[in-house]
């Protein structure tokens, strides 16, 4: 008689690195056999399944389930991988010059400084979620902005520059 196979579904999330793993064990939810189980194994023949950020969302693993005897059978279960890790936002203090229509533009990556992030990083804003902001002649002086930076699973992150216009 083969054992019986019962899975479990399980959220994970990425590391830093942007990396999950889940075991066997993780997704076995109280598997059994009259005589003994003898291995208990994901998608085939592996102990673990590595997760990244290529997997964020449901994925779909086979827990198979042999007994002593050679008998096995399966099931299936959700891994739902969730990146919960904020990108972080790096910022640089800049300084421009009016040019000669006294206006002078500044984009986002002027203010970045190397913000980084563990599955990618999506946009990269300035102040009201614009790209880029243009100064003029009653702007000289220094200017707080705000560099807000989004990954690629909607995780968000700010920082505060300064730029001093001339």
């Amino acid at each position: 008689v083969a054992p019986i196979a019962i899975c479990q579904d399980i959220t994970i999330q990425l590391d830093s690195a942007g990396q999950a793993f889940v075991t066997a064990t993780d997704i076995d939810n109280g598997s059994n056999d009259s005589c003994g189980i003898a291995s208990i194994t994901l998608d085939g023949s592996q102990d673990t399944l590595d997760f990244n950020c290529s997997n964020v969302g449901s994925n779909t693993v086979t827990l198979t389930v042999t007994d002593v005897n050679g008998n096995s059978s399966t099931c299936s279960a959700t891994v739902t991988v969730e990146d919960t890790i904020a990108p972080t936002a790096i910022c640089q203090d800049i300084t421009v010059e009016l040019d000669s229509n006294g206006e002078v533009t500044v984009l986002a990556t002027d203010i970045d400084n190397g913000s980084n992030d563990n599955c990618g990083i999506a946009s990269l804003e300035l102040d009201g979620n614009v790209s880029e902001l243009t100064f003029d002649c009653s702007s000289i002086g220094t200017n707080a902005v705000t560099l807000i930076v989004t990954d690629v699973n909607g995780n968000i992150s700010t920082c505060s520059a300064t730029v001093t216009v001339e």
